[in-house]
């Protein structure tokens, strides 16, 4: 199971579906079906970081990685520890484009599956082995998160999360 498995759950849970994502050594790209848009795309993120950032821990810790707990426990601000926070794993901002197109859609899907193989990362040879992203539901069939929803299914206003029987979009 990834890392961010328990947050994009908890997503699914709510109604926000994932139709395509990337985690990557430094970052993660996620695109979201919002069937209504939700009054704050902010405590969603967070909410989400929160969990994600939980699970990492807890498995850093599991893992005995003192080194990289020792980095994020590093970079946790004065006011945060008096608050009780003890590492800290994501920044604070985060980047949201608002997708109004289905061209737009399919461009950003495109980006987050295409950044593992970019120039400044170069993770794997063929986009569609990273394991840590949704490139290889859309083209090879492989679920690594079960809760995925097929953009084409998106766009139509499904909301099974399994892929549309439609080949193109398989």
């Amino acid at each position: 199971m990834m890392p961010c498995t328990n947050g994009l759950i908890i997503l699914h849970q709510n109604h926000y579906y994932v139709i395509g994502y990337v985690i990557m050594p430094n970052h993660v790209h996620v695109l979201f079906y919002f069937p209504q848009m939700p009054k704050s795309l902010n405590s969603i993120i967070s909410n989400g970081k929160r969990f994600i950032a939980y699970e990492i821990i807890k498995r850093l810790k599991q893992s005995n990685q003192e080194e990289i707990l020792d980095i994020l426990f590093c970079g946790v601000k004065k006011k945060e520890k008096k608050k009780g926070q003890i590492h800290k794993v994501f920044e604070e901002s985060f980047d949201a484009k608002e997708c109004f197109s289905e061209k737009f859609i399919y461009q950003k899907l495109s980006y987050i599956h295409l950044n593992p193989i970019s120039k400044k990362w170069n993770l794997v040879n063929d986009f569609t082995d990273y394991e840590h992203s949704s490139a290889s539901f859309y083209e090879k069939g492989i679920k690594n998160y079960s809760k995925i929803m097929h953009v084409g299914d998106a766009l139509d206003g499904k909301l099974s999360g399994s892929p549309s029987e439609d080949p193109e979009r398989t």
